[in-house]
């Protein structure tokens, strides 16, 4: 299974802090945003990953996380010219999924929680046929995608930012397709909003009687990341959940070292470049303890 990161668009209603510098590289307390949905794809062992961004921001993408070699992934870039959606991402990246099945995650969307591994694995691996999404029940539905449920759980509508939303469970921004995802991508038409719609995938997954729909828990925390207040949370989170267990959230070098991916010389050599920091006294303490 391949891994796309979609971190493209304008981040307008962050201005004016994306006006010079991505939405995904803003710091989510000690971490750019872009290591949260990066450490999710890792812990499902997907390693061959790309990163969809803006032509300005794609040499900060680059200076970052480099070709992913010292955390021993893959990574590859590609630029989406204009803000034109979703699912525009599988039409961009139609060479680099090839024949294999693919995980979809926003740059924007952080998820933690206990269970979260067990729920995600469940969903992604050797994926051959049909689509698995996730839902959440949200207090504001009229601002996402909504999935409305008849009494037996089955999906009746998906419905993009609906007026009168039918349901409060939200689809967050995780998804995972086969491979005929891109064929589905290339017909879509433009909405309203002069975009490809996720939703309008979602759809024809459920038309066909190919889409799953997983309810994610309370138990699992779930951010978007694109307002003010929701990264005031989110960093929150972060910061408390970080000092109460003595365990990073999103560190990628970390679970890179878990997964076998780098030696310990590797993970002290990652440590050293960031100096006497809080981070990477937290990594050479991993080696410690191992």
């Amino acid at each position: 299974m391949k891994g796309i990161i979609m971190a493209g668009g304008l981040g307008t209603r962050l201005y004016p802090l994306t006006k010079a510098i991505s939405k995904h590289l803003i710091p989510i307390y000690d971490k750019p945003m872009i290591y949260y949905p990066l450490s999710i794809l890792m812990k499902l062992d997907i390693t061959d990953i790309l990163i969809i961004c803006t032509e300005k921001d794609i040499e900060s993408y680059k200076e970052l996380l480099g070709d992913g070699s010292h955390i021993g992934i893959s990574i590859s870039y590609m630029v989406q010219q204009k803000p034109k959606g979703i699912a525009h991402a599988f039409i961009i990246g139609e060479d680099f999924i090839g024949k294999d099945s693919v995980a979809l995650i926003l740059g924007d969307n952080i998820f933690y929680g206990n269970n979260l591994l067990n729920v995600l694995q469940s969903s992604d691996n050797d994926r051959i046929e049909g689509a698995t999404i996730f839902a959440y029940e949200v207090k504001d539905p009229m601002k996402y995608g909504i999935v409305e449920f008849d009494d037996n759980n089955k999906v009746l509508s998906i419905e993009e930012k609906p007026n009168f939303p039918k349901s409060k469970y939200a689809v967050v921004g995780l998804y995972f397709y086969d491979n005929k995802v891109v064929d589905i991508a290339k017909k879509l038409k433009p909405s309203s909003r002069l975009e490809l719609e996720i939703t309008d995938i979602n759809n024809i997954y459920r038309k066909d009687n190919k889409l799953e729909v997983k309810l994610l828990q309370p138990t699992i925390k779930w951010f978007d990341t694109g307002t003010y207040k929701n990264l005031l949370d989110a960093s929150t989170f972060v910061e408390h959940t970080q000092n109460e267990h003595s365990r990073y959230i999103g560190c990628i070098e970390e679970i890179a070292y878990e997964k076998g991916y780098i030696s310990h010389e590797q993970l002290i050599k990652i440590a050293n470049s960031m100096r006497n920091t809080e981070y990477s006294k937290y990594l050479e303490s991993i080696v410690r303890e191992k």
